[in-house]
C-alpha cells in the first residue's frame, strides 16, 4: 500500500486569536461597527468604528508567532490523554507546523501522552495555516474590506475559493501544497503511522484532496463542519483497496474535553 497505515490529524489548541475572536462576539462598540459595515462598508462611520476596533481588538504580533491559551494547555492535555487510551501504538513519525500555536500543542499533548517524547518530529512548512497577508495586520476581515474596499468587491468576484489575499494566499493554493504534501507521505512513509498537528485549512484541503472534492464542496464543509480547537481526525489504512490501497475516513474533528 502507498498510504501510511493510519493518519491522524489533530488542529491546534485555542490561541490567542480565537480569544480575541470571542470577544468582539460579545463587544457593544463591535457590534456597532458590524452593522453600519452591513449598512455601507464605504461610509464615514464604517471607517471610523473600523479604526476603534482596530485599536481595541489587535494582538500586535504576526500569524505564525500567536500561541495558545491556558485554556488551551488543558485542551491538548486531555486531547493526548485521549489518543493515548484510543490508539494501540504511538506514531512513527509526527509533522507539526512551524508555527509556534502549533508546537505548544504538541508540547501540551506530550503531557498526556509521553510515548511521543521519543517519536521522530518534522516541522513541515507546507501545513501551516493560510497566509493571509496584508489582512493580518487588522485581525478582522471587515476591517480589512474597509480599509481596502477594492479587496471586498474582489474576493465579491472572484469567490472565497480563488480570492487571494495581497502578499497573501488563495484556498486554492492552500489545497496545492497540501497536496504537494500528501504525495511526500506517499513516496517517503508508506505503511507508517503519521501523526500531524496543523490547521484549520490545512485539515480541510486533506479531507478535500483525498475526497476529491470540489471547490464548491470544499466550501460546504468549511460551512457545516468547520475543524474545532483540538479536533482529531483519523484516517485509515486499507490495502485492500485498489491497486495501491486508500485512506478511510474513521472519525472526522472529535473533541476528548
Amino acid at each position: 500500500m502507498k498510504w501510511p497505515t493510519q493518519l491522524v490529524i489533530v488542529r491546534h489548541a485555542q490561541s490567542e486569536y480565537n480569544i480575541l475572536r470571542d470577544m468582539k462576539s460579545t463587544d457593544p462598540t463591535y457590534a456597532e461597527f458590524v452593522r453600519a459595515y452591513n449598512k455601507d462598508y464605504r461610509s464615514n462611520e464604517s471607517r471610523k468604528l473600523a479604526d476603534e476596533v482596530r485599536s481595541k481588538f489587535s494582538l500586535n504580533i504576526s500569524d505564525w508567532e500567536t500561541r495558545i491559551t491556558s485554556a488551551g494547555v488543558e485542551m491538548a492535555h486531555h486531547t493526548g490523554t485521549a489518543l493515548k487510551s484510543h490508539l494501540i501504538e504511538t506514531p512513527d513519525v509526527i509533522f507539526t507546523s512551524p508555527y509556534i500555536r502549533t508546537m505548544e500543542t504538541l508540547g501540551c499533548m506530550k503531557l498526556g501522552w509521553s510515548e511521543l517524547d521519543g517519536v521522530k518530529t518534522v516541522p513541515e512548512d507546507r501545513i501551516r495555516e493560510q497566509e493571509h497577508g496584508l489582512s493580518i495586520i487588522y485581525n478582522d476581515w471587515r476591517v480589512f474590506h474597509v480599509m481596502h474596499p477594492e479587496q471586498k468587491e474582489l474576493r465579491n468576484l472572484q469567490g472565497a475559493y480563488w480570492y487571494q489575499y495581497p502578499q497573501g494566499e488563495s484556498v486554492s493554493q492552500v489545497r496545492d501544497r497540501i497536496r504537494s504534501f500528501l504525495g511526500t507521505l506517499t513516496r517517503e512513509y508508506a505503511g507508517q503511522r503519521v501523526l500531524l498537528i496543523t490547521h484549520h485549512l490545512t485539515i480541510l484541503s486533506i479531507r478535500a484532496i483525498l475526497e476529491r472534492l470540489t471547490p464548491e464542496e470544499f466550501l460546504q464543509l468549511d460551512e457545516d463542519e468547520k475543524p474545532v480547537n483540538c479536533g482529531v481526525t483519523i484516517y485509515q489504512g486499507d490495502a485492500s483497496a485498489g491497486r495501491d490501497g486508500h485512506l478511510n475516513l474513521i472519525k472526522y474533528n472529535k473533541k476528548s474535553y
